[in-house]
């Protein structure tokens, strides 16, 4: 079964290796392209991101490496990989092809400079997420102690965001950020977070606001980070499917997706440590949902939620 995974963080190893891995087999990789292709990868979206403690004045020209890498290193060297700009180019996706999506992981790269947004989204960026776990210009991530939502700077890239038809990514933010973004943003998604009411973590997402993203029409995708999946952190793939089931039960079976944070990791679900085993993780849902559902789970939710 094709699968549609909303986040990876291969482009911050390809930038922290400075051009030493290849993407078409390097072990360091869990999404290389053999692991892709062995899995069933339809759609992988790749994240730019910035760590907090990378200088002010050089945290855009490190966004700016990083898409450098998905051009150069992703797309040119790997003719099967196809860039998706266009909501509509996923149907256009030839057999064997797979659609690449650039996203951004937090907005520390652009400081309070907009034109910066706009220079990423003409070079693909199709999914903003406001904060990683600090807080920024924009507004405060989960980890920052002050809980603050959006700033007017923050609020002025959701209205971007919904002018663009770019989706607006909360997870990570702030509870306050978060309920911000669901009051503005047309095209809410949570690109990797779990449910806090299975797992007590701070990044995953508790039931009201689970709820307020399916009332929005949003959509929810589900991350294999073992902290997020299981308090101890020992989590096999049963343990992630008990996540999906909680946000079907909050309403959510059409509106959730796959988010894995492979190469943004550093342990794993048992059976399902890089992008090569995600089958393993469709014949274990299988078990637990009719066929169609799953289909909507690995792919066909976020395509019916495409912003049209």
């Amino acid at each position: 079964m094709k699968i549609i995974d909303l986040h990876c963080d291969a482009l911050l190893k390809l930038w922290e290796s400075k051009g030493s891995l290849s993407y078409a087999n390097s072990e360091e990789l869990d999404t290389n392209m053999e692991r892709l292709k062995k899995g069933k990868v339809w759609v992988q979206c790749y994240a730019v991101f910035v760590y907090p403690d990378v200088k002010v004045e050089q945290k855009f020209q490190a966004a700016l490496d990083q898409i450098d890498y998905f051009y150069n290193e992703i797309l040119a060297k790997n003719q099967e990989m196809k860039q998706i700009k266009q909501w509509e180019d996923i149907a256009l996706l030839k057999d064997g092809e797979i659609g690449a999506i650039l996203t951004l992981e937090g907005v520390d790269a652009i400081g309070n400079d907009l034109e910066k947004l706009k220079l990423l989204y003409q070079l693909g960026v199709r999914s903003v997420g406001l904060t990683w776990n600090n807080a920024n210009l924009a507004a405060d991530g989960v980890g920052e102690k002050r809980g603050a939502g959006l700033t007017s700077f923050g609020k002025e890239i959701v209205q971007f965001n919904n002018k663009n038809r770019i989706l607006t990514d909360v997870s990570h933010l702030s509870e306050k950020a978060f309920w911000d973004v669901i009051a503005l943003a047309e095209y809410p998604i949570a690109s990797h977070s779990n449910a806090k009411a299975i797992c007590n973590h701070p990044r995953n997402l508790n039931d009201d606001q689970a709820k307020a993203i399916f009332a929005k029409g949003g959509r929810i995708h589900v991350v294999y980070c073992p902290p997020f999946v299981k308090e101890d952190g020992n989590a096999k793939i049963s343990d992630l499917i008990k996540h999906i089931d909680h946000f079907c039960s909050l309403g959510g079976k059409k509106q959730i997706g796959l988010g894995s944070d492979f190469d943004g990791i550093s342990t794993y679900i048992s059976d399902l440590e890089d992008a090569s085993k995600y089958q393993n993780l469709i014949n274990e849902l299988l078990n637990h949902f009719t066929e169609e559902e799953v289909k909507g789970f690995a792919y066909q939710n976020f395509l019916d939620y495409c912003p049209k």
